[in-house]
């Protein structure tokens, strides 16, 4: 719809989904299609032998629940903004943040780990494949991060006014941090089975 000069989103079309999900839950099939060619050249590569078996430290699973705790609270954030209940949803907002952060430092800490063990980077495939896996997907959550400072500038700045436009930009980032959430679980599983 045209209405002075700009275009504007009828939100009275409630089958349409709007054009940013969209757009987000494309970009999610792209990154869902980048792990999936990793896992299958993982696999391939194993096949080829000259594979060394080790076991996944431990720290990558402490990392794994902090993980689901930042998701966790970005949700508890989310509805307490919905519900104009704005110290909540500042707390939990920040809470997610760090939650984050922490999942990056054990990451790192899981890499020094790896490194102790003797696994290097440009070592064995078995363990340049974990550190590309788990160092693409941290990319991932850092990206993630930055959208979710971006949130908790908004959160101190402006009222907890649930507009739509806020509520779809939030709904933006809490979607995208579940996703990297349930990808970094199904990763982790995979390379546990493997």
């Amino acid at each position: 719809m045209l209405e002075s000069g700009r275009i504007t989103y009828d939100s009275n079309r409630t089958n349409r989904i709007h054009p940013h999900k969209f757009a987000l839950w494309i970009a999610m099939a792209s990154i869902i299609m980048m792990f999936a060619a990793f896992t299958s050249a993982y696999i391939v590569r194993q096949a080829a032998g000259n594979w060394l078996e080790f076991k996944i430290p431990s720290i990558f699973f402490l990392s794994t629940i902090v993980l689901i705790l930042s998701s966790i609270s970005l949700h508890v954030s989310f509805r307490a903004f919905k519900n104009m209940n704005a110290t909540v949803h500042r707390i939990f907002l920040v809470l997610a943040f760090i939650l984050g952060l922490g999942f990056a430092i054990l990451q790192y800490q899981g890499w020094m780990t790896l490194f102790g063990m003797g696994i290097e980077l440009t070592g064995n495939p078995s363990g340049s494949f974990l550190y590309l896996i788990s160092g693409v997907h941290l990319l991932h959550v850092l990206g993630g991060m930055a959208a979710l400072v971006v949130a908790i500038v908004h959160a101190f700045l402006l009222s907890c006014t649930p507009s739509p436009r806020r509520v779809l930009r939030f709904e933006l980032v809490l979607h995208y941090w579940h996703f990297v959430d349930a990808l970094w679980i199904y990763l982790l599983v995979f390379l546990i089975l493997q």
